[in-house]
């Protein structure tokens, strides 16, 4: 941590209570996280999230979170904008990026940000693509007997699928992820076997989807679809990675529209993923 003399910078581990503040930072940016996402961000690596202040009051944020040890994920990369200009920002990102050691380190930059990561190290791997809308519920649609509450799957076995298609295991961020007071999570199960699974939840003015997993784009459909009716006609967001045609194709398909662009970055390698899976990405703060 950086100690500092009064009207200086000091960057310290943060509280869930500091991050009550950061996630209305974030909201303000338009990136609208879900209104109980840091539960389960601080479940994964509770001391990978920092935030900076000047006096005593919060200037600046970040988060990096270890998941093993070969990967980590940055996010939430905030100055308050009256703040800015100051280099608050490049010493928060400095101090927190040393908690990741020498891992891979992975992040969703907003596209003003994305040649400064280049300095840092970050190489792009594919562009990500909000889409939003309100998607109705045609009368009488029924949800495919196929998808299920994913308590009929079990922890393990959603776990197992899910690292199929993440850079890495994240069985206690998912642990807290699937069970959240708010949080619908749905599987796609055929003869016990999972095809798909995906999680909607709660964000300001709109319910997000994240992640959607699927072996094919019929079984992303039938969960998005049993997704989207248990948002009762609310806006839904999700963010599709470009490099998932069929992904873009089921959004556009329902009249969703792209509203806001991030790209995955990288420092490092990261291991073989089942990148075709990834219909919608869990969040863009944890990856």
């Amino acid at each position: 941590m950086r100690d500092s003399a009064p009207g200086r910078l000091t960057i310290t581990q943060a509280t869930l209570d500091d991050w009550q503040v950061v996630g209305g930072w974030a909201a303000d940016e338009g990136w609208n996280p879900g209104l109980r996402d840091s539960v389960s961000f601080f479940a994964q690596d509770p001391e990978g999230f920092f935030v900076g202040r000047v006096d005593g009051e919060p200037v600046s944020a970040i988060s990096v979170v270890n998941y093993d040890e070969l990967y980590a994920f940055l996010g939430f990369y905030l100055v308050r904008p009256d703040m800015r200009g100051r280099g608050y920002g490049l010493t928060t990102w400095q101090t927190a990026l040393a908690h990741a050691g020498k891992r891979t380190v992975g992040l969703d930059g907003v596209v003003a940000q994305q040649d400064n990561y280049r300095r840092s190290g970050f190489e792009l791997a594919h562009r990500t693509v909000r889409y939003a809308g309100s998607v109705p519920v045609p009368p009488g649609a029924a949800r495919s007997p196929y998808v299920l509450p994913v308590e009929a799957a079990g922890l393990r076995a959603i776990t197992a699928y899910d690292a199929a298609s993440c850079p890495a295991d994240r069985p206690r961020f998912l642990e807290s992820w699937l069970t959240t007071p708010g949080h619908r999570a749905l599987a796609r199960i055929v003869d016990g076997r999972i095809t798909g699974y995906g999680v909607l939840r709660p964000a300001h003015g709109a319910q997000r989807i994240g992640p959607l997993f699927a072996d094919t784009r019929a079984d992303a459909e039938e969960l998005f679809d049993a997704l989207t009716a248990e948002a009762h006609g609310e806006t839904i967001l999700i963010d599709v990675p470009e490099t998932q045609p069929h992904g873009v194709a089921m959004a556009e398909t329902r009249g969703m529209k792209p509203t806001f662009e991030t790209a995955r970055m990288y420092t490092g390698p990261v291991r073989e993923m089942a990148g075709e899976r990834v219909f919608g990405v869990t969040t863009l703060e944890l990856g």
